[in-house]
């Protein structure tokens, strides 16, 4: 307990899924919690209420990463209601299951606008409010970055991307006492992929399971403490890693 105690983290996508575990673990670990999120009020206030709750920290603020107005506005917001920022999480993300031929120039840019701009703009944002302590960035990519499916080139590239960035940003930010890594998860329970067809006992999550190592699927809290670690002061002397989460799945 209190890993992050006192640590002010934002947590894009925070609303549900991968994100909402990150915000609730975070908050478990004493760091006073943004929950970010571009549409579902709803599951933000809840993810909000819980952490409350629990004797946590936390406010909801919405915003589209991909909106350079709405993110200027979520820093703003934090600042004002925390006056400064130690964790940044990227975790806000589009994705669809499409062939190529689907493949419009609207998908691209939905998923590149949200995947890869999304965090090049927070992170800009970030910078601001790190001073000169330093700060974390996190970046949830993918295991599709390293391995990419059929069907899903587009989010592949955006991931792809992701890693990329962060291992760039690594080298350009160190000197500021600034770290960036990136986890990469398997294949993991989510509303999203419940939404994509991948259920409990349906033909996908057999496939997923089979080539698992671990011999199951991953929860959003095996991501979560993985995430809990990389902002810690454990993870003092890693940056610029990309770390695979997923059973080893992902493993090489």
């Amino acid at each position: 307990m209190n890993k992050l105690k006192n640590k002010v983290a934002i947590i894009t996508g925070a609303s549900k899924g991968i994100g909402a575990s990150i915000a609730k673990h975070f908050a478990a670990e004493g760091a006073k919690v943004i929950v970010n999120y571009a549409s579902s009020k709803e599951g933000a206030d809840k993810v909000v209420k819980e952490i409350t709750d629990n004797g946590g920290t936390a406010i909801a603020v919405q915003a589209d990463v991909s909106n350079e107005a709405d993110v200027t506005r979520l820093f703003e917001e934090t600042k004002k209601a925390f006056g400064s920022l130690d964790v940044l999480v990227n975790n806000a993300v589009f994705q669809q299951y499409l062939p190529v031929e689907q493949a419009t120039v609207a998908a691209f840019h939905q998923h590149f606008n949200v995947n890869v701009l999304g965090p090049i703009l927070t992170i800009q944002a970030s910078l601001k409010l790190f001073g000169d302590k330093g700060g974390n960035i996190i970046n949830i990519s993918s295991g599709a970055s390293k391995m990419p499916m059929a069907g899903v080139s587009l989010y592949s590239a955006t991931k792809a991307a992701i890693d990329a960035i962060t291992i760039s940003l690594s080298k350009e930010l160190g000197a500021k006492n600034i770290r960036v890594n990136s986890i990469l998860p398997g294949a993991t329970e989510t509303e999203g992929a419940h939404t994509a067809g991948v259920t409990t006992g349906s033909e996908a999550e057999k496939m997923f399971v089979a080539n698992t190592p671990l011999g199951r699927r991953g929860q959003p809290e095996d991501i979560a403490k993985a995430a809990v670690f990389l902002a810690s002061d454990d993870a003092a002397w890693i940056t610029g890693e990309a770390i695979s989460v997923s059973g080893g799945m992902y493993g090489f």
